[in-house]
């Protein structure tokens, strides 16, 4: 059935109740939104030791419910409270019922937030059931699932950026985590990979906003940084009325660029995984790679048309890929 999160919400959203769920029917309702959102995973669990899907089913549905929490619910005071209470279903899944110790936790400012919002939490969320399990398995800390909320949270403040370092900023807690949580449940998880990881999450963020300037320009948020746009003599105008021309096609290609730069000083993590975990990292980079590369083919006109990876193209992904773990 198609995904409608209203309806989810309703069902598992606050003051819907405490029906306890087991580990099986969560791990159940993790694999089947994982399946309905992510087309790639079917190929990408062929890939995956078979003990570790559940887990990664567990860790993206957490995160497409912050997902949808962020863009799906009118944004404001309201949807910063659902991601409040999202961040305390989380923090309970570390402190279980001391409500205590999870308020002065999710308060702590290096914990990513100072409010909670004002909606009690609900624990037995199938994804919090779910998670538990993933999180006690490979001792995966706090810091990475919050820090994707607090870049949820600045997506409902800060619609545009100034400057390109205040977009890595927001990109360390909108796309880093993700490569953190992968070398989690790979077992292999340290700071040299951990900060190569970064490059290529960071180079894929960066290619999908360049692959979506029109699209995010609808939803009222703008990544290209105002000291870009303004170096080359593009104007916020020109985006919305969609008009493509020579300064834009160079602040494309500008953008492109240094994007290419994340990518080529991550490749540099591949050889440091062990094999079981290079087939899926590298296809992270190399879906990143394919949306600059369609960017380029298309002349770095995104305004009149999105660029698309095909069908054809991921397969040859795919088996680029799976050459690179056989005779790598």
């Amino acid at each position: 059935m198609p995904w409608d999160f209203a309806e989810e919400l309703r069902k598992y959203g606050p003051g819907s109740g405490d029906t306890a769920v087991s580990p099986d029917a969560a791990r159940g309702y993790c694999a089947a939104v994982t399946r309905s959102h992510y087309e790639n995973f079917t190929v990408a669990s062929w890939l995956l030791p078979k003990s570790l899907v559940p887990h990664f089913e567990a860790v993206y549905t957490y995160c497409r419910w912050a997902d949808d929490i962020a863009d799906e619910t009118g944004g404001g005071e309201v949807t910063l409270d659902l991601l409040g209470w999202w961040r305390r279903g989380l923090l309970e899944c570390y402190w279980g019922g001391d409500s205590d110790a999870v308020t002065r936790f999710s308060t702590c400012p290096e914990n990513g937030s100072d409010t909670l919002g004002n909606v009690s939490p609900h624990s037995t969320h199938p994804v919090f059931v779910a998670l538990r399990e993933t999180i006690r398995t490979f001792a995966i800390p706090a810091k990475p699932f919050l820090d994707l909320l607090v870049a949820f949270e600045q997506d409902q403040r800060v619609p545009k950026y100034d400057t390109f370092d205040q977009l890595l900023g927001y990109c360390r807690n909108s796309a880093n985590p993700v490569g953190h949580l992968v070398l989690y449940l790979f077992e292999t998880f340290d700071e040299t990979k951990a900060a190569l990881s970064d490059d290529i999450c960071t180079g894929l963020q960066l290619a999908n906003f360049w692959q979506d300037v029109a699209r995010d320009f609808e939803k009222g948020r703008i990544y290209l940084p105002r000291e870009d746009r303004e170096r080359f003599g593009v104007t916020e105008d020109q985006i919305r009325g969609k008009t493509f021309d020579a300064a834009f096609r160079e602040l494309m290609a500008f953008e492109v660029q240094r994007t290419w730069t994340f990518f080529e000083r991550g490749r540099e993590l591949l050889p440091l995984l062990p094999r079981k975990a290079r087939v899926d990292v590298e296809l992270f980079a190399l879906g990143g790679e394919a949306i600059l590369k369609a960017i380029e083919k298309q002349n770095y006109d995104v305004l009149i048309s999105r660029p698309r990876i095909g069908k054809f193209r991921k397969a040859r992904l795919l088996g680029r890929a799976l050459l690179g773990q056989l005779w790598g």
